[in-house]
Order: C-alpha cells, then sequence, then structure tokens
C-alpha cells in the first residue's frame, strides 16, 4: 500500500526558511515523478514544484529563485527546501505520486509565514 509522509512544516516569519520532507512507503520513489503541492484556505490546490524520475526539475512562477525541489532515493524521500518565504506562502503542502490507476496524497503539513 502507497503512504507518503510529509513533515516539517511549522510557524517562521517572513524571510525565513523551512525544509519539508515527504517520505515514501509501499513504492519505489526513484521511479516515480513526484509533486509538492499547496493549498491555501479558500483557494484550490495548486502545483508548487515538480520532479521526474530523472530529477528534472519545474517550478511555479511564484516560488522560482526561492524552492528547490530534490529528491533522496536511498532514503526514498523528497524534499522541498523553501526559502525567503513569504505570508502569501502560507497553506498547507501536500505531496503526490500517480501510481495507475490513481495518484497518492500525504496527509499535509502546514506552513505558515507570519511575524
Amino acid at each position: 500500500q502507497v503512504q507518503l509522509v510529509e513533515s516539517g512544516g511549522g510557524l517562521v516569519q517572513p524571510g525565513g526558511s523551512l525544509r519539508l520532507s515527504c517520505v515514501a512507503s509501499g513504492i519505489i520513489f526513484s521511479i516515480r515523478a513526484v509533486g509538492w503541492y499547496r493549498q491555501a484556505p479558500g483557494k484550490e490546490r495548486e502545483l508548487v514544484a515538480g520532479i521526474s524520475s530523472g530529477s528534472s526539475t519545474n517550478y511555479a512562477d511564484s516560488v522560482k529563485g526561492r524552492f528547490t525541489i530534490s529528491r533522496d532515493n536511498a532514503k526514498n524521500t523528497v524534499y522541498l527546501q523553501m526559502n525567503s518565504l513569504k505570508p502569501e506562502d502560507t497553506a498547507v503542502y501536500y505531496c503526490n505520486v500517480y501510481v495507475y490507476p490513481k495518484p497518492y496524497w500525504g496527509q499535509g503539513t502546514q506552513v505558515t509565514v507570519s511575524s
């Protein structure tokens, strides 16, 4: 059974940093594309960053230059390093992987950027 567990969220001041982790079980993460999404109150869930099985990456325009997605295949883990955080980055962050025939989501981790 596929399970994704996110961690690393918390309360941080504007300009601060956090590193989120997504640990997978039940699948070999290294052969999958993985995405980090976020959902703020009253807004739709949006893709923040993605990483392919070959470690190619893509980012939403709003986080380019501030966020970095990476993977550690030995640990079956994908990370999201978030720097220069802004209040508008406040959201629940989820990791996602598609394993035919459906997508899987973790439970999410709350990120709050506030002074």
